[in-house]
């Protein structure tokens, strides 16, 4: 028999309402039934049972092994109970702690940090999502919802926060056909955005993350998404709210109030610095959840798979204290002795000749790794290289801590190439067009001073030896022709003497030669 009222004009809410109570009196009739009959205790027991194979299973998995405890001289984590996790640094993307991350899991819902990743990407906050037949009843009676009906909307602002806070499944749904056409065209843009943001792990099936066995991703996976995600200031600020009310509008009636699972942003689990987070659950996945907080400059990104309640968030808090206390920020520039640029024989900016000057080229000031509290800056290998797309980094150096990266610094051309500083006022001097510009940055080009100056030496000291050769054969020759010249005017006195000395017979005696 159908229970169920015949009014079309009741909304969802009150189906669901009414499911409930038909559902909680078959459920007591069916433990009347079971306390008459021969083992009264059979579904305490089977239930029991189950409880107790779980937490067995959970304490079997705290000694699988770590894989960041196996790394030489790395700081040790603690042993938890999730099947896998991980410790994200979000800025630079550095791992801290791993445990299995790179096994394939079922996310449930953090699978809607993806969603709403998407979703604020791709749309405005003023955009309206209409719920449609399929949005509302294609998810399980039971599993999270708003209670929303169809033909009924919200914003994209409403939603993104049904969806973060509420954890609401029908809209995901919606959402996801408001931006993709339909549910399977928005899980083809998910896994091109979850490559795209360097997931290897991961296929995505909804959006929601209710159970599909084509739908799975994986700790490390979920770190690199969550990355993007806290990146987005509203996106954090949404899943970092414990409550939202809603109220009525033209195109939703009711007025109600959604309060998140996540109890480390209830404040129930307190933590100093929590940035936000998403909490999942499902029977098949279990808790999952991804939390990110910030602390003395770091900003970490915790993934907890496969775990049971309330040690999802205990696992956090543990591996946060982790994170926080055995590592620390340290800045490449302050550090750096290898390369250091300001040394190197390139040609200065602002006027290199009469002042002080700055480099062409210098390591980016905001670079900085993260380091195990116990090791220095000299502990580290680095390697550059110098295959960079940007036009305004000539290269990248990768550092590393007994060969697990640990961050990167960029060398960067400075911003201005052609300002002179002569400590006096000068006129202004009026910009070229952005076409000039543009020309002027294609056409820098570095040149190593010693290298040149080599080059003008040899080049000079070639053109003097030149002239030096040439004036000794220039004066070897009017030598050699002065003499002639001395010769010629001697033997023709010599000839003119002779003449004048000749006399007639009997004119007189000759003279003496």
């Amino acid at each position: 028999m159908n229970f169920l009222p015949v009014n079309n004009k009741v909304n969802k809410k009150t189906r669901l309402k009414f499911t409930g109570h038909i559902n909680r009196m078959k459920a007591l009739a069916l433990s009347l039934c079971f306390l008459s009959c021969t083992l009264p205790d059979c579904t305490v027991n089977v239930h029991a049972a189950t409880l107790d194979e779980r937490n067995e299973a959970m304490e079997a998995r705290k000694s699988l092994p770590v894989q960041s405890n196996e790394i030489e001289n790395w700081p040790k984590g603690p042993a938890i109970g999730a099947e896998s996790a991980i410790v994200m640094e979000a800025n630079t993307g550095i791992i801290l702690y791993s445990k299995n991350i790179h096994e394939q899991l079922y996310p449930a819902s953090t699978t809607k940090i993806l969603t709403c990743l998407i979703a604020a990407e791709t749309s405005s906050l003023d955009e309206t999502v209409t719920f449609s037949e399929n949005a509302v009843f294609s998810i399980p009676r039971g599993s999270s919802n708003m209670g929303m009906d169809m033909g009924q909307a919200l914003t994209m602002e409403e939603a993104l926060y049904g969806i973060l806070v509420g954890s609401a499944n029908e809209t995901a749904n919606a959402v996801a056909e408001h931006i993709g056409g339909s549910i399977e065209g928005f899980a083809d843009m998910m896994n091109r955005k979850a490559q795209e943001l360097g997931c290897v792990d991961s296929h995505f099936a909804n959006p929601n993350g209710l159970h599909d066995d084509n739908h799975y991703t994986s700790a490390y996976d979920l770190a690199m998404i969550a990355r993007s995600f806290f990146q987005n200031e509203l996106l954090a600020k949404i899943s970092n709210t414990p409550t939202r009310h809603f109220e009525p509008t033209e195109t939703q009636p009711d007025d109600f109030i959604l309060r998140t699972h996540h109890r480390l942003v209830t404040g129930e689990y307190s933590y100093d610095g929590i940035v936000g987070g998403k909490t999942g659950y499902t029977d098949m996945a279990r808790q999952t959840l991804v939390t990110c907080a910030e602390q003395d400059g770091m900003k970490l990104i915790c993934v907890v798979m496969k775990e049971e309640s309330p040690n999802q968030f205990t696992d956090t808090m543990d591996l946060f204290n982790y994170g926080f206390s055995n590592f620390e920020v340290v800045n490449v520039a302050e550090n750096e002795t290898k390369y250091n640029i300001d040394n190197a024989d390139f040609f200065q900016t602002e006027n290199s000749i009469f002042g002080n000057s700055k480099p062409l080229l210098s390591l980016n000031r905001n670079s900085y790794l993260i380091l195990p509290k116990t090791a220095s800056f000299e502990d580290l290998e680095s390697t550059i290289s110098y295959d960079e797309e940007n036009e305004n980094q000539l290269a990248t150096i990768d550092y590393s801590y007994n060969g697990v990266y640990v961050g990167s610094a960029s060398i960067d051309m400075a911003a201005n190439i052609s300002s002179y500083d002569f400590d006096s006022p000068a006129e202004p001097v009026a910009a070229p067009e952005p076409a000039e510009k543009e020309e002027e940055k294609e056409n820098i080009i570095f040149v190593n001073v010693k290298t040149v100056l080599l080059c003008i030496l040899a080049g000079a000291g070639i053109l003097i030896l030149f002239f030096i050769v040439k004036s000794s054969i220039q004066n070897y020759s009017f030598a050699g022709r002065r003499r002639h010249k001395a010769n010629y005017n001697r033997r023709t006195r010599l000839k003119y003497k002779q003449r004048q000395n000749i006399q007639p017979p009997g004119y007189g005696d000759y003279d003496q030669l």
